[in-house]
């Protein structure tokens, strides 16, 4: 039986994760949050201090990732590093080694075997144009830059943390700008998505869209 997949594709702060995890926990699916995939391998090679830009030895690390994945944890070489994979710094390094081929490639079928029944959530910025194409429901879900900066902004306040807003609002600019120029799996709006803009929802009310449209999809055969 073809296992059903839900890809939520969209760039950085947009609400695709929250969105996504809400709509796996009500239809009692398996969620996949792809980005910490390369937001783990951007961490473990600032410890080991390995250059954010070299692919030949990031490949071989995003292969062999020490990483078990828990309902409220993420381990990495037995350490719990859920916190810090948020970090703003991380964030920008997923970025930069999510462009590098070698990596993706790396990633590719890591990401494509979280894919079991009773069926995947998974969001990213390329989920349903490379690593699931075939899906079920592709979503392309996004946000005004303004909007995205102040949801990071009021995140970061909120867990007692410094920030600031213009900074936050260059760095999430200058993310689109990357991902959507990257040459491997650009961040874009495929045709076959729909187009869910989030600038004045709720949670709530963006996974009441995403869940009808999967309900239509299952109607329509």
């Amino acid at each position: 039986m073809t296992v059903p997949v839900i890809t939520i594709d969209g760039p950085s702060a947009s609400g695709k994760g929250s969105v996504a995890s809400v709509v796996a926990a009500r239809l009692g699916f398996h969620y996949l949050d792809s980005g910490s995939l390369y937001r783990l391998v951007a961490l473990a090679a600032l410890r080991r201090g390995i250059p954010l830009d070299d692919a030949e030895a990031l490949a071989p690390l995003a292969l062999s990732l020490p990483v078990v994945f828990g309902k409220d944890s993420v381990l990495l070489e037995g350490d719990e590093v859920a916190d810090a994979l948020r970090a703003e710094e991380i964030g920008n390094g997923a970025s930069k080694v999510g462009a590098l081929p070698a990596v993706r490639a790396a990633l590719l079928e890591r990401q494509r075997a979280f894919a079991v029944q009773p069926g995947l959530v998974t969001d990213g910025r390329d989920m349903g144009s490379v690593v699931f194409p075939q899906a079920t429901v592709k979503v392309f879900l996004t946000a005004d830059a303004a909007v995205r900066a102040e949801r990071r902004y009021k995140q970061l306040i909120g867990k007692g943390e410094s920030a600031n807003l213009p900074r936050i609002t260059q760095d999430i600019i200058e993310r689109d700008a990357r991902d959507a120029a990257r040459e491997v799996a650009p961040l874009r709006h495929e045709p076959d998505a729909m187009l869910l803009d989030t600038s004045a929802m709720t949670i709530d009310e963006a996974v009441e869209h995403v869940v009808q449209w999967y309900s239509d999809r299952l109607s329509s055969g």
